[in-house]
């Protein structure tokens, strides 16, 4: 990570890792790139999850010393930084798609589907999400659909940052709901239901809680996460087109 001058005072400084991202590779021989390790490293973290990416464990993937990959990296948080970039690049919506409600609706399922593949993005510091590249063309996009409305600032950064509290809550729960399942041998909500039957038994008998009691016995969707998104999606959406005017 060559420094190099500042033309304003000539301090020494690092170029950001994402100038060096940006930058072509000094040769086409060059063996290890900011690229192949936000690769491997997502890859490390998908098959074995966020504890599992350390900087012994990706040079050891890579091929390298781990001070090769020191090389390039400075630490931990700009290797979250690289994987979080790699991932959210991935995540568009169409030009054509305008409307604001189908382009935050549109990003709010890709997002869904993104981090129940990738499970560790739960655990990325949330400053470093909002400072990458790909994150912050993702936020832009959505703002862009909002923008142009008659909307104060203030307001339409609450509206986009709603939505995306709504999709990163409502997914963590159902990511940590199939996690513990599975840590628990669970296949099926059936399964998960019948080894907690004797404590909801117990409770609903005591008949303190007859709402509960009441869905219990007669939902129809209890194994349906997707469905029960795209309903709470709904009405986030429709709170915001309420309450904005739009």
């Amino acid at each position: 990570m060559a420094a190099r001058k500042e033309e304003d005072g000539g301090r020494l400084v690092e170029p950001s890792l994402w100038e060096r991202l940006e930058r072509p590779a000094p040769t086409q021989r060059a063996s290890l790139t900011l690229d192949r390790i936000a690769e491997a490293a997502v890859e490390l973290a998908d098959e074995e999850g966020a504890a599992a990416v350390t900087m012994r464990r990706l040079a050891a993937k890579l091929g390298v010393a781990p001070m090769a990959a020191y090389r390039h990296v400075s630490g931990k948080d700009d290797l979250w930084a690289l994987m979080v970039d790699r991932v959210f690049a991935g995540l568009t919506v169409a030009d054509d798609v305008e409307d604001w409600r189908d382009v935050l609706r549109s990003f709010a399922l890709r997002t869904r589907a993104m981090m129940l593949s990738h499970p560790w993005l739960g655990q990325v510091p949330t400053p470093l999400v909002q400072l990458t590249p790909a994150r912050m063309a993702v936020a832009e996009r959505q703002l862009k659909a909002l923008s142009g409305r008659d909307l104060d600032a203030d307001s339409m950064m609450a509206a986009f940052r709603v939505v995306g509290a709504y999709v990163h809550g409502a997914t963590q729960s159902e990511i940590a709901l199939r996690t513990y399942k599975r840590e628990h041998g669970w296949e099926s909500g059936d399964e998960a239901r019948q080894a907690l039957a004797p404590q909801m038994t117990y409770l609903m008998d005591t008949g303190r809680y007859p709402v509960f009691t009441k869905y219990a016995l007669s939902a129809t969707r209890k194994d349906d996460p997707g469905w029960e998104f795209e309903f709470g999606l709904d009405c986030v959406l429709d709170g915001i087109a309420r309450r904005l005017g739009i």
